[in-house]
C-alpha cells in the first residue's frame, strides 16, 4: 500500500520560505511520478509541481515557476518542495500525490492528508 505524509507546513511572512516534505513507501518500481497540489478554502484544487522518480524530469505550474523547485532523494524515499518568495496566494492546504507519470498531479490515485501553508501579508 502506497503511503505518503507531508511535513513542512506553517506560518511565513510575504518573501519568506518554506520547506515541504513528502516521505512516501509502499511503491514497487520507480515508474511513477510524485507531485504537490493545494486547495485554499473556496477555491478549486490546484497543481503546483511535478517530479518522475524515474527519471527526474520535472513540472511546475505557471504560478510557481522561478519560486519553487521540486526535488528528490530516491535514497530516502523523500519529494521535498522548496518554497521561495512566498506570497499571500500560495496559502492553501498543499497536498503530496503519487501516480503514473502520465497522468496529471490531480489525477493521482494516492495522496496525504495535507499540510497548511499559511503566508502572512
Amino acid at each position: 500500500e502506497v503511503q505518503l505524509v507531508e511535513s513542512g507546513g506553517g506560518l511565513v511572512q510575504a518573501g519568506g520560505s518554506l520547506r515541504l516534505s513528502c516521505a512516501a513507501s509502499g511503491f514497487t518500481s520507480d515508474d511513477y511520478a510524485i507531485g504537490w497540489f493545494r486547495q485554499a478554502p473556496g477555491k478549486e484544487r490546484e497543481d503546483v509541481s511535478c517530479i518522475s522518480i524515474s527519471d527526474g524530469s520535472t513540472y511546475y505550474a505557471d504560478s510557481v515557476k522561478g519560486r519553487f523547485t521540486i526535488s528528490s532523494d530516491n535514497a530516502k524515499n523523500t519529494v521535498y518542495l522548496q518554497m521561495n518568495s512566498l506570497k499571500p496566494e500560495d496559502t492553501a492546504v498543499y497536498y503530496c500525490a503519487a501516480g503514473p507519470t502520465e497522468l496529471p498531479i490531480l489525477e493521482f490515485g494516492s495522496r496525504g492528508r495535507g499540510t497548511q501553508v499559511t503566508v502572512s501579508s
